[in-house]
């Protein structure tokens, strides 16, 4: 009998219904070759510090830093029945070999071997790694499953951050609490996030702002703003002083004729976006959809485990291998709409997708590849947060095969009345990769006319607009995941 040890019950029914396992027990589902159980995330931890000595159960400064030779664990009491099912499956003499099926990634992998050493048990383990819990990838994974040993580094990389916190977190918690006399709590990653925070919030609280006026002139089709030819800062170059300067310049051209004294035109290309990691599809989720980080993570996991539509999402890879190559073809081939027709028209050469090395590196894949949509289509039961992370992920896919987004840059000088103007713009050369994932309001609202040097216009009207140099903005979740 193989055991097959899960991380959660949504994915134990998956590989079982793969498995055959139709049998149901307390806490497992079975068939003649395989009982399949789970954990509940976390059903052993560290323990507590007056768990491994009584005396530290009073926090006192003298007895830290409290650095045990080694730290042991617990049975977590809320899911102890959990634990004892798959503790007597383990031992049961009937299991001779033991698969580790929880999630593929640094977390699961501790999960497991921290259940599989606090039971004791010493069966040989194999490791099922995949990145898909369609039934081809379960199926396919069990085809190809691997010796445990093989993620002893993965353990030990789980277990050393898991000892990090614990030794942070129990030790400054307590310190910072006795120092100053409240309930701190203190944290290896959120006290430094913390400190992010405070820093942005004293910037903000300590900025001083400069007052200025600007003038804008418009030109009919065009706007142009006022600018000193002779300060270099082109940050700073259109700000005025005072205001009864900026009025008086505003009325001096205000109906004058104006004429284009230099247009200049620099090509710029922006290749298309890389596919996504977690922390990239969490920045583009909180900047488009307004999502936190932990919506976007919760949501990313609805769509792997419920949907199967998506891929492992906790990736910190943004590639993907080349032996992924057909199967990405097949992907997109098979999106629902309205991703088809974006998807037909992905450039092909010889009726063959055009491989890049911006998609394609297999040094550069880690435990698991960028984020990717499945063969499988989601259906119409997805709920709004999940068909618009999906639309993001689809899309990003599609983006990613698209040629470079052309353009030229446009700044032109116009003068009136002896006073300079700046204005702007793009010229869309080939819109490429837009096509797929659009652009911004502020790229559109930066179209100019065709503009020649020498071509005229009469100023239709010149505003003053008092203004005053900006704090640094809070941070965001997307600013803090760069």
């Amino acid at each position: 009998m193989i055991l097959v040890v899960a991380e959660k019950p949504s994915v134990a029914r998956d590989i079982a219904r793969v498995l055959g396992c139709r049998e149901r027990g307390q806490g497992y589902l079975a068939s003649k070759q395989y009982t399949v159980t789970w954990a509940l995330g976390h059903l052993v931890s560290l323990c507590e510090p007056d768990e491994i000595d009584p005396k530290y159960k009073k926090w006192r400064m003298e007895d830290l830093p409290i650095l045990p030779e080694t730290l042991p664990t617990k049975v977590i009491p809320k899911t102890r029945s959990q634990y004892s099912v798959i503790r007597s499956l383990m031992l049961d003499a009937g299991v001779s070999r033991i698969v580790c099926a929880t999630d593929a990634g640094r977390e699961g992998e501790l999960i497991f071997r921290m259940i599989y050493e606090k039971v004791g048990c010493l069966k040989p383990v194999g490791r099922l790694w995949i990145s898909s819990l369609t039934d081809a990838a379960i199926q396919e994974g069990f085809d190809g499953i691997k010796p445990g040993s093989a993620y002893d580094g993965l353990y030990q990389s789980a277990l050393c951050r898991s000892q990090a916190d614990w030794l942070v977190g129990m030790n400054a918690s307590r310190a910072f609490t006795l120092k100053y006399g409240a309930l701190l709590s203190v944290g290896r990653v959120q006290t430094p996030t913390l400190a992010l925070l405070v820093k942005r919030a004293q910037d903000i609280r300590d900025f001083v702002p400069e007052r200025f006026c600007t003038v804008t002139a418009d030109f009919g089709d065009y706007q142009g703003k006022w600018f000193d030819p002779k300060v270099k800062d082109d940050k700073a170059n259109h700000r005025i002083a005072d205001s009864k300067t900026a009025e008086t310049i505003a009325k001096s051209v205000t109906r004058k004729e104006a004429r284009v004294s230099s247009v200049s035109a620099t090509p710029r290309k922006e290749l298309p976006p890389q596919l996504f990691d977690l922390t990239t599809l969490q920045r583009d989720a909180n900047r488009k959809l307004g999502f936190t980080a932990a919506r976007t993570l919760k949501t990313a996991q609805a769509l792997y485990e419920t949907h199967k539509c998506i891929t492992y999402p906790r990736t910190d890879s943004r590639y993907l291998p080349w032996d992924m190559l057909s199967q990405v073809a097949k992907t997109l081939e098979l999106l629902p709409e309205p991703f088809r027709a974006l998807a037909d028209a992905v450039p092909r050469k010889a009726g063959k997708l055009v491989c890049s090395g911006r998609v394609f590196d297999n040094e550069k894949v880690s435990d698991h590849h960028a984020i990717l949509p499945t063969a499988k289509k989601p259906g119409d039961r997805m709920t709004r947060d999940e068909a618009a992370l999906y639309d993001l992920v689809a899309r990003r896919l599609i983006a990613a095969f698209y040629p470079a987004f052309e353009y030229e840059q446009i700044r032109v000088v116009t003068e009136a009345n002896g006073e300079t103007f700046k204005s702007a713009g793009r010229v869309v050369k080939e819109l490429g990769w837009r096509k797929v994932e659009g652009s911004s309001k502020e790229e559109e609202a930066g179209q100019l006319p065709e503009l020649q040097r020498g071509d005229t216009r009469r100023v239709k009207s010149a505003k003053v607009k008092e203004e005053a140099t900006k704090p640094p903005p809070r941070h965001t979740d997307a600013s803090l995941l760069y």
